[in-house]
C-alpha cells in the first residue's frame, strides 16, 4: 500500500555509503528528505545528487537532513560519489542507502512494475520531526527534480505549521500569505496578524508573511 500524507514514515535499518542507518534514530528531531534513484551512474541522478550537495547549507538552515537511495551496493555508491563530486563540482556529505534487498523500496512503494520490475521509480518524501510524511512526489526517469520547489514546500510547511496561514500558488518565502478560512474572530485576527490583512473576499484574506 502506498504512503499517504500524514502517515508515519516507515522505520528501517539499512546499509548506506556512511555505514548502517536506523532511519528514525538518524532523523532525530530533524526534518528529512528521502529520495530514490533507479541506479548508480545514471546521468539525471548524478546531477540531482550534486545539486543536493551544493544546497547542503539551505537544507541545514531549515533543519533538514537529506538521504538518497539506490538498489546498488555501498561500494558502488562510494565510486559513484567520487564521480558526482568530480563532474558536479560538489561534495556529497549525505548518505546513499544501499537497498539491494529492496527493503526500503518496498516499505515506501518505490517499485512500480509497469515502469520497471527491478529498480525504483524516482520518488521523494518530505518527513517532519514527528516522522509524518508531509510531501510525496514521483518523477519519471527522464525529468530531473526541482530542488528549489522542494525547498519552497519545506518553507511553506514550516511556516504553516506555526501560523494560521496557507501559502498561495507560486508563493515564495517572503511573499504575502492567506489566512485560513476557519479563523474568523476579528480580535484574534488583530492579535495574530499585527501587520494587518486585506479582505479580497470573506474567504480570501491576505497578510504579510508573519515570520518576516
Amino acid at each position: 500500500m502506498s504512503l499517504r500524507l500524514g502517515d508515519i514514515a516507515p522505520d528501517f535499518e539499512q546499509e548506506s555509503s556512511v555505514g548502517r542507518i536506523k532511519f528514525h534514530e538518524w532523523l532525530g528531531d530533524s526534518w528529512g528528505v528521502l529520495f530514490s534513484h533507479p541506479a548508480d551512474f545514471t546521468p539525471v541522478c548524478t546531477t540531482e545528487l550534486g545539486l543536493t550537495a551544493k544546497l547542503a547549507g539551505e537544507f541545514a538552515k531549515r533543519n533538514v537532513k537529506t538521504i538518497a537511495l539506490s538498489v546498488d551496493t555501498t561500494e558502488h555508491h562510494v565510486d559513484w560519489i567520487k564521480d558526482i563530486n568530480e563532474t558536479q563540482a560538489a561534495s556529497v556529505g549525505f548518505p546513499i542507502l544501499a537497498d539491494g534487498d529492496r527493503t526500503v523500496s518496498t516499505l515506501y512503494d518505490m517499485i512500480h512494475p509497469n515502469a520497471s520490475e527491478t529498480v525504483t521509480v524516482r520518488s521523494l518524501f518530505v518527513i517532519d520531526p514527528k516522522k509524518k510524511v508531509r510531501l510525496t512526489i514521483t518523477y519519471p526517469a527522464s525529468t530531473g527534480r526541482n530542488f528549489d520547489e522542494i525547498l519552497r514546500v519545506i518553507d511553506s510547511l514550516q511556516l504553516t505549521d506555526n501560523y494560521s496561514v496557507a501559502t498561495p500558488g507560486n508563493w515564495k518565502d517572503g511573499d504575502d500569505v492567506v489566512i485560513v478560512p476557519s479563523l474568523k474572530d476579528e480580535e484574534v485576527l488583530k492579535q495574530k496578524f499585527p501587520k494587518g490583512y486585506k479582505v479580497v473576499r470573506p474567504y480570501l484574506r491576505t497578510t504579510p508573511q508573519p515570520n518576516k
